[in-house]
């Protein structure tokens, strides 16, 4: 997979979620999901993190830059599908362990994974709150010892690459960062309704919908510029 930068960050043209899982099932990696934000507010930390690994299209600003450097093909793959689409391919032969979200959302994502996924093997989950260094340790040991497959970390950016990037160095799997991914599939938030979705105006209704998020609608705004100008 020949990946492309923008912006120091490398991001693979993926042409769709089945390219995706072939390219991870031989290279095993951490998926993180692009958007603007990521790409405009890199460090060097999170940068290094994501050109180490695999950088997939999770925003349409994303998608825009890499069809201006001449990748037509590539797609947008929400984060928030792709997992239940990586769930759906492998519930039957690979082990999972879920990090994220709150008590009781994980309780109830963990529950439906399972009336779902009968078969699914799933190795060890907990919430998203670690309060202390020892809590963080005794869980990347869990998650060495018990070598699941699959291993997905939903508590926002960059602390879910930071932690998913400790996990990595002692244990070998299929990472991906979620985001609020499980609110989403318990129910407990709501995702655009598709005609925003199929026209790719996700973020626009974010946007109306809670006017506060302007501060992170900034840095598709500054892409979209770049591109504009061909400066990325």
């Amino acid at each position: 997979m020949n990946k492309i930068t923008i912006n120091g960050v490398d991001i693979c043209p993926f042409s769709s979620r089945e390219e995706l899982m072939d390219y991870v099932d031989e290279n095993k990696s951490i998926l993180v999901a692009i958007n603007a934000e990521k790409v405009m507010n890199a460090t060097d930390q999170t940068r290094a993190i994501i050109n180490g690994n695999t950088g997939y299209c999770d925003g349409v600003g994303a998608v825009w830059a890499l069809k201006q450097k001449g990748a037509k093909n590539a797609v947008k793959i929400p984060g928030c599908e792709l997992w239940l689409n990586i769930v759906n391919r492998y519930h039957d032969c690979k082990s999972f362990y879920l990090v994220g979200g709150k008590q009781e959302v994980i309780d109830a994502t963990i529950a439906k994974l399972k009336e779902e996924y009968p078969k699914i093997n799933i190795l060890g989950y907990r919430n998203g709150y670690l309060k202390s260094e020892e809590e963080r340790q005794a869980l990347i040991d869990d998650v060495v010892n018990k070598k699941p497959d699959v291993v997905f970390v939903a508590m926002g950016s960059p602390k879910q690459e930071l932690l998913m990037g400790e996990m990595q160095q002692r244990h070998k799997a299929i990472y991906q960062g979620l985001g609020g991914s499980f609110d989403v599939y318990t129910g407990n938030a709501d995702r655009a309704p598709k005609w925003w979705l199929d026209h790719n105006l996700e973020f626009a209704y974010r946007f109306f919908k809670n006017p506060k998020r302007i501060k992170r609608q900034v840095p598709i705004i500054k892409l979209a510029i770049k591109l504009l100008f061909h400066k990325v």
